[in-house]
This record gives structure tokens, C-alpha cells and sequence, in this order.
């Protein structure tokens, strides 16, 4: 018997699709179980104290032989989690295991420091769920270049980190146990990603950070932390930036201000006003918020006319005689409101110009619509640091109660 004349074709298609599946067969060949990781979820950075270079390990360098460099040694404090202790669902007993293994070394850069962890745990660092970096305030203010390199060439760092400012020492947040989360990484990268849903804090992770810093017409900020009691952590202001230094902080009261100063739509904070020619005071909280900012030119110096709108709820009313509020009361506070904003504003403007950081990114406004005044004028972000220094502006707020709320009579 013959066989047939397409027998040959079936054999080539069979091959075909062999050697074509074959390649999908080797896509495990370097996996690794995630018990055999050490997986970071947060590292804080301090400056090392006095005397530390007598204390640092020869793993990446030799004392004698390498030269290093004049920066000041760094103290990095490293959380790993334990695996097994993470939980995973509704704690059911053993709550007294820490979940999370707490190893602090000096060295002088970030590689350098988790060199030297390697060589403390027997399973490979693992950087890919890193959720929280916390820099202590004496770190952020002589500069975060010197982190940024190794921060922006792992590819396993997740551009969605938390990056935050510390009072305390970044080592105490490594030792925190807060009370609402076993594991304190998670906990306060948790509270920094709900408070800007809750619009009480503009968007703020790292990649955002980076985007800004290399931007000519706008400078950084990050959240600053304050450790309050004994496990309380509290965002104590916005922590804002000169080129990579930081430079100052609002209070908390202003993180509102600046997020209507950068069109920051949803709003969270309330005010606490009195009402006029009453004895009696209201707290207003802003739901939402619409910004209009225009760059101008005014007797030939840039100039910025900044508007604001708010939409806002009535909260509360605090009154020794009565809290019933009329339509005349209402509008006299909708104009209270307003011009609270309007001399806030003013002064977290005027604050940060006396810095010299347009953290409102009011130089990008500028660069965008009037190009050929930047490619001329300005140039360089160096530049536009000093003009900003002396920008004028105007600013008009708006504000409408929409809703006062019930009371029962």
C-alpha cells in the first residue's frame, strides 16, 4: 500500500508545534519558592552616628585598599517577614509571634548595607514587595541623590512604594507594633494610600517623586511622619523639597491648602470658623474642590491667577444658645470660609517662595503655555528658582455650602 502523498506535511506541523511548545516548558527553570526568600517589605535609613566606620563590615570593600567617599555613613534598618507569621486572613491565635524579622547594619550606600544583610540571612534578599522606605529628617536634608541611583536601576522596586520623612529616627517606625496591624510595613504604607483616597493627602509614591524631581519647573514633597503616644503614627504635614534637599514642612492643617494650591480635586479636611456677628461656630469640610490656574505676564514679570472653588458640608455647629443657622448666617460663612483659604494660601505661598521651591509647580504652568518665555527668559530650573522667589499672584476663592445637614426639632 502506498502511503499517502500529504503524509510528510503531517509530520512537519507535528514538529512544528513541538518545538514551538518546547520553550514554554523551561518557564519555571529559576523559580524559587517564597519561603526561600528573604522578602523586604520596608527599609528606613538614618545617619550613622559617630565613630560608625569602626563598626562596619568588610563585605563589599576593603577598609585598607578601596578608597570610599567623604559622604556620611548611613544606619539602614531592614523589615523582613518571617514566613508563616504573615497573616494571611483573621488572626486566630498566635498573636504574640513577631511577624517580621528586624536587622540593622552601617555602610555607605543602600547596596552596600544589603550586602552586608546577605551575609546575616541565608535565603537571597528579595526587593519585589518592598512597600515602604522611610527616611529620617536629617537624611532628607542633606540630600536623596545619593539613594536614587540604586532606588531607579532595580528593576524590582515597584515605582508605587511609599517614600516618607521621619521625625524620629527611620529605625523606630522598623520597631513599631501598631495595634490595627500586625505588620507595622504594611500598616503605614496602608495609611498613606488610604488618606489620599480619603482625599487628605495629594498623590505621593515614589515614581511620582522621581517624575518631579526631574521636572525644570516644580519641586518634590513627600509625607512626614511623626510617631504620636506609643504606636500612633500621624502624617505631621508634607515635607517639601529644593532640587533633592528638603527644605521645610507645612503643618497638617496645610496639606488642604497645598492640594487646592495644585488642583487637587477631592477634598477631606474640614475648618473650624466662627460665624460673624454670632456667637456661635461651624465646622466646614470641603467634599470637592476645582482649580483654575493661569500663567500671565504682568508690567512684563510672570504673574499667577489662581482660583478656587469649594464644594463643601456643614458638620457641625457649636453654639451656648442655638445652632439654627439662616440663609444670611450660611453666606456669611461661605465668605468666612473663602477668605480663610484665600490668607492661608497666601502664607504657604510666601513660605515656600522664601525656600525658593515652586513645589506648586507653578514653573511648569509657565513652561507648557508660554514656551518661547522659558526658552529665553528662564532656561534652567536654577533660574526659575529665583523668579519664583519674587512671583507675583492673585488668588480668589469661592465657596458653597451645599449641604447643611438635619436637625431635629
Amino acid at each position: 500500500m502506498k502511503p499517502h502523498k500529504y503524509s510528510w506535511k503531517k509530520y512537519v506541523v507535528l514538529f512544528s508545534v513541538f518545538f514551538l511548545l518546547l520553550p514554554l516548558l523551561t518557564g519555571c527553570w529559576d523559580s524559587r519558592e517564597i519561603e526561600k526568600r528573604a522578602t523586604i517589605l520596608a527599609i528606613g535609613i538614618d545617619m550613622a552616628e559617630p565613630g560608625a566606620e569602626n563598626r562596619e563590615e568588610e563585605v563589599s570593600h576593603s577598609k585598607k585598599n578601596i578608597p570610599i567617599h567623604d559622604e556620611q555613613m548611613i544606619e539602614l534598618s531592614a523589615q523582613i517577614a518571617i514566613p508563616g507569621r504573615i497573616p494571611l486572613g483573621p488572626e486566630i491565635g498566635g498573636g504574640e509571634q513577631n511577624p517580621v524579622l528586624v536587622v540593622r547594619v552601617i555602610g555607605h550606600t543602600i547596596e552596600d548595607c544589603l550586602l552586608t544583610i546577605q551575609q546575616e540571612v541565608a535565603e537571597q534578599i528579595f526587593l519585589g514587595h518592598l512597600r515602604l522606605i522611610i527616611l529620617n529628617e536629617q537624611v532628607a536634608r542633606e540630600g536623596v541623590s545619593r539613594f536614587n541611583d540604586y532606588l531607579r536601576r532595580n528593576p524590582r522596586i515597584r515605582r508605587t512604594a511609599s517614600l516618607v520623612i521621619s521625625k524620629e529616627k527611620a529605625l523606630t517606625y522598623m520597631k513599631l507594633k501598631p495595634e490595627l496591624e500586625r505588620v507595622p510595613s504594611l500598616y503605614l504604607a496602608e495609611m498613606v494610600d488610604s488618606l489620599i483616597q480619603l482625599g487628605k493627602f495629594p498623590p505621593s509614591f515614589i515614581g511620582l517623586f522621581w517624575s518631579t524631581l526631574s521636572s525644570q519647573g516644580q519641586e518634590g514633597y513627600l509625607p512626614y511622619f511623626q510617631i504620636k503616644g506609643k504606636s500612633n503614627i500621624q502624617i505631621n504635614g508634607l515635607a517639601y523639597f529644593k532640587d533633592d534637599k528638603m527644605v521645610g514642612k507645612t503643618t497638617p492643617n496645610q496639606i488642604g491648602i497645598f492640594m487646592a494650591g495644585i488642583g487637587a480635586g477631592k477634598g477631606g479636611y474640614g475648618v473650624m470658623l466662627k460665624i460673624p456677628e454670632m456667637e456661635q461656630t461651624a465646622l466646614v469640610r470641603a467634599v470637592e474642590r476645582k482649580t483654575k490656574l493661569k500663567p500671565v505676564f504682568k508690567n512684563g514679570k510672570p504673574h499667577v491667577t489662581l482660583k478656587v472653588h469649594y464644594e463643601c458640608e456643614m458638620e457641625e455647629v457649636e453654639s451656648t444658645t442655638s445652632s439654627n443657622i439662616g440663609e444670611k448666617d450660611l453666606k456669611k460663612l461661605e465668605k468666612g470660609f473663602s477668605e480663610d483659604i484665600v490668607q492661608n494660601l497666601e502664607e504657604l505661598i510666601k513660605e515656600t517662595q522664601k525656600e525658593k521651591s515652586d513645589v506648586f509647580g507653578f514653573g511648569e504652568h509657565f513652561r507648557a503655555k508660554h514656551p518661547k518665555y522659558w526658552k529665553e527668559k528662564v532656561k534652567t530650573k536654577e533660574r526659575w528658582r529665583e523668579i519664583y522667589g519674587d512671583l507675583s499672584y492673585d488668588i480668589k476663592v469661592t465657596t458653597y455650602i451645599r449641604r447643611t445637614g438635619m436637625k431635629a426639632k
